[in-house]
């Protein structure tokens, strides 16, 4: 035994990286535990042990022979769905740490929507089900549509979506049901406004803001946060008021030794309260953009926490900005992902997280662990940190394999005389546009010869943007770059109304898929 002291960490892939890095760097010895035997931070402890983290009593054992073989000074996660697995640990062992009834407060959404009731915290109505509405005899919504139907105990927005009628409550509730480990899901009244994200550390019962950041939600009737912005720029009233309800709905939890990751909304009623986890944030914000933006590390304090130590250095050395965003693909398999090293090149970048490589099957995201990859900038200016984010997200282009059954039935479903749906167009025509469209002249007999593109100036210079902010203009020169064809302005037999259709519905990869599934590209 080396005499360090030693800290069981739940999970080792990536987002507990940080909290394996730091701990080593205080001079901890470091045992992780992770379900995926390939964990991908497994290495960076100094021991490894496969456990599915669903299994308390089996981290209780591993906490126990670590504790009759050397000691263990304390159990944290960070970023995973465990914190009750955490509790279970520590309460058993005598460690540092919330109690288990807590952290199942902090874990279930039903539990935790009663404990804010009872406290008079603001949160949604709610009502929860077992099965369908359809089977559950006479069940009617006791508050106006619309409503959100979410798994009462997962995380990363599984099976949590927006309802507007009785026939879509019918529907999401059995798709919840599927991500629930329990069997129940919530429905609760939405909640109209802007989303933020906070961070925070307790130590006996004190408080410690560790960020506040400005959620970016896309894609309805789903929630995909295609990054968020930190700091917040909400006024400052506004902010205060959003802090002290989720610092009520922390004690309203119990939360008094650990880590509290709220989502809230500010809506027209006042904040409101998505959800508080009893542990440090899973989407960068913690272990990156914090960190980034104010030289804090909240990852540092939460081991302290859990070893039973006041944390220290949280007061902020910097206030830069710092920005994540995601990059998302339309369905399929990938061929190959370019631009990895442009993004890493565009100024003010800190780092680029990838899901997804040459063989994954990819979808268009119902939910936030279907994205394809994460950018992080920071600099000292708010649009600075935006832009290049932005434009290094833009940077990674991601082709699919053809022919692929799943690309093809996203590309049917462009709808040239129907109002938005799910998933949504690449471009979002207007009446005009679409009809200019399904008036152009289809594409011609092009194999074997140099295609050109039939014209369409109205989109092309329409300042309309995709999904990533990515222009018509940029759009095209993607797909240049991809097929390597010049696409130059043509006539009768260029590329025309399916090609362009493909483009609005799919983007660049959209496009890039039509013309590697006629067989005419040239890289």
């Amino acid at each position: 035994m080396s005499g360090k002291q030693r800290i069981l960490i739940l999970g080792a892939g990536v987002m507990q990286g940080p909290a394996l890095r730091i701990a080593k760097e205080m001079g901890l010895e470091t045992v992780a535990a992770d379900g995926d035997p390939n964990a991908a931070c497994a290495s960076l402890a100094d021991r490894f042990e496969n456990v599915d983290l669903k299994d308390k009593e089996g981290i209780e054992a591993l906490a126990r022979s670590l504790t009759e073989n050397g000691g263990l000074a304390g159990v944290m996660t960070a970023g995973t769905d465990f914190s009750a697995t955490v509790a279970w640990t520590a309460e058993r062992l005598g460690l540092p740490g919330i109690s288990w009834e807590t952290a199942l407060d902090a874990s279930d959404k039903e539990r935790m929507r009663r404990r804010f009731k009872a406290a008079g915290v603001p949160s949604p109505e709610f009502v929860i089900l077992s099965k369908p509405p359809s089977e559950s005899g006479g069940f009617s919504l006791p508050f106006p549509w619309p409503a959100v139907v979410k798994p009462v105990d997962n995380m990363g927005s599984r099976g949590c979506r927006r309802v507007d009628s009785a026939e879509e409550l019918e529907t999401a509730a059995a798709e919840a049901l599927g991500f629930s480990r329990s069997g129940r899901v919530i429905v609760e009244e939405y909640m109209e406004g802007p989303e933020f994200s906070v961070d925070a550390l307790v130590y006996q019962g004190e408080i410690t803001i560790c960020g506040l950041a400005d959620r970016h939600i896309f894609f309805p009737p789903y929630f995909i946060e295609m990054g968020h912005t930190m700091p917040s720029d909400i006024e400052k009233k506004s902010a205060d008021a959003l802090l002290e309800t989720f610092k009520a709905g922390v004690r309203a939890l119990g939360i008094d030794n650990g880590a509290a990751k709220g989502d809230i909304k500010l809506t027209p009623k006042g904040p409101m309260i998505g959800e508080i986890a009893a542990r440090l944030s899973g989407g960068y914000m913690s272990g990156w953009t914090y960190p980034y933006a104010s030289g804090v590390l909240p990852t540092k304090g939460a081991i302290q926490i859990a070893l039973g130590q006041k944390p220290g250095g949280l007061e902020p050395e910097k206030n830069w900005t710092c920005v994540e965003r995601a990059f998302i693909s339309i369905p399929g398999r990938v061929r190959s992902v370019s631009g990895l090293d442009k993004a890493r090149s565009v100024p003010a970048f800190k780092d680029l997280f990838m899901r997804i490589h040459e063989g994954s099957r990819v979808t268009f995201p119902e939910n936030n662990v279907t994205k394809c990859g994460n950018i992080i900038s920071a600099a000292p200016e708010r649009a600075e940190a935006a832009a290049s984010a932005e434009s290094a997200a833009r940077s990674i282009l991601i082709r699919l394999a053809a022919p692929d059954s799943a690309t093809e039935a996203f590309l049917a479903g462009y709808r040239p005389k129907q109002g938005p749906g799910f998933p949504p167009d690449a471009f979002a025509l207007d009446t005009r546009l679409r009809d200019l469209l399904d008036a152009l002249p289809d594409s011609g007999t092009v194999k074997g010869t140099e295609p050109a593109l039939a014209p369409f100036p109205e989109l092309t210079g329409s300042g309309l943007t995709d999904w990533a902010g990515r222009s018509v203009p940029e759009s095209l020169e993607a797909v240049r770059l991809l097929t390597g064809l010049s696409l130059a302005p043509g006539g009768r037999g260029a590329l025309g109304r399916s090609f362009w259709t493909a483009l609005v519905r799919g983007g660049y990869q959209g496009a890039v898929y039509y013309i590697d599934a006629l067989g005419i590209g040239k890289n």
